[in-house]
């Protein structure tokens, strides 16, 4: 390969896995024009002085933050350092194994712009994680998917391991929190493809995990902040406005049509009272699900809009499918709160509504709208 790869990677008391991690980087990298970028934030083991020893054998840089903390914020720092038209970034602690590398610039080479070294694809895997640990990392992915439709195309949106084209983020106005440095890049970045290739996540050996709760903390503010810069936090309010407006729709339409129009509310047992009380709910279902479409097709998601009335129609289609799911569940929500537990009717609908509610937004966002 003529082109260098620079590998970026960010350091903080790792002084027991630095030789090792350059030496196998060597032997995997083996015929390849490569060039290490330490930036170490101040480490206080020796890390980055141990690094700096290795340069007469090894192509390393290193750069000391004194002034600055974090995983993401110190890829954005090293890429000003980086020679190379492809950069690689990767943790020093050896659970990212080096031997991976040149799979990502095989995908690379053949026309990735984004390679992603991925735990959750056919041949990937986490080693030695607890159920808690592996819940928290999908939920984790899902919170991406869900918020930032972007990502929806990387499986492992969360990897700390990954290789780009340089020219991916020249222009990018990378803005990270935290350690989640891929996220900013498939956000942020000009890109067409990016592909995923499987690793296996290793157990830690030496040194301590810079897991924490705080990093959990970072993450929801780096959503946020991803959300605000590129104008989905907009989007999700126009969501929730537009599912309020449902919600009265649904909600005041029940209340004429069981008040005024001759149907009776929910819970009245007498002959025929089920029946229509289910009725005027269905009723008052589909009126806010029709409503809803509308406004989410031409307010929430106008820049994703489509032409013809065929074309409408089906998203229409979608979109009331999921809904009617949701307006099942709203039904037997509302009948279980008030047959069964002796709920009030204008009690048990709001409730049964919020839950419907939940999951038309959460299909919608995947499915009618998807990116």
């Amino acid at each position: 390969m003529n082109k260098t790869t620079s590998i970026i990677i960010p350091t903080y008391n790792e002084h027991d896995n630095i030789t090792a991690l350059v030496q196998r980087l060597a032997e995997a990298l083996t015929g390849y024009n490569y060039e290490i970028v330490f930036v170490d934030d101040n480490s206080n083991d020796g890390t980055a002085e141990l690094a700096e020893s290795l340069k007469d054998e090894h192509p390393i840089s290193v750069i000391v933050r004194k002034d600055k903390r974090g995983l993401a914020s110190a890829v954005v720092d090293g890429l000003s350092h980086t020679s190379g038209g492809i950069v690689a970034v990767m943790d020093a602690d050896l659970q990212h194994p080096p031997e991976v590398v040149p799979d990502l610039i095989k995908a690379i080479e053949e026309g990735a712009d984004i390679a992603v070294a991925s735990r959750y694809i056919e041949g990937g895997g986490c080693q030695g994680w607890s159920l808690t640990r592996k819940l928290i990392s999908r939920g984790a992915i899902f919170l991406a998917h869900l918020l930032l439709p972007a990502t929806r195309q990387v499986n492992d949106p969360m990897s700390g391991f990954f290789m780009f084209k340089k020219d991916v983020v020249t222009n990018a106005r990378l803005n990270p929190a935290g350690f989640k440095i891929l996220l900013e890049i498939l956000m942020i970045g000009k890109f067409r493809n990016v592909t995923e290739v499987p690793f296996t996540f290793v157990t830690r050996e030496k040194g301590e995990s810079k897991l924490n709760a705080r990093q959990q903390v970072d993450y929801l503010k780096h959503i946020y902040s991803l959300m605000r810069r590129t104008g989905e936090l907009v989007r999700f309010i126009k969501f929730a406005l537009v599912g309020g407006s449902g919600i009265v729709v649904n909600y005041g339409l029940y209340w004429i049509l069981t008040r005024f129009a001759g149907f009776t509310p929910l819970g009245n047992t007498v002959t025929g009272g089920i029946i229509s009380g289910n009725l005027a709910i269905a009723i008052s279902i589909e009126t806010s699900i029709v409503t809803n479409f509308l406004l989410n097709n031409y307010f929430t998601f106008a820049d994703r809009n489509i032409r013809g009335i065929k074309a409408l129609l089906g998203r229409l289609f979608n979109f009331n499918l999921i809904c009617l799911i949701g307006g099942l569940i709203q039904i037997g929500v509302a009948n279980l709160l008030t047959i069964t537990l002796g709920f009030y009717d204008l009690i048990a609908i709001p409730i049964a509504i919020i839950v419907a509610t939940m999951w038309n937004y959460l299909l919608n966002n995947f499915w009618t709208w998807r990116q």
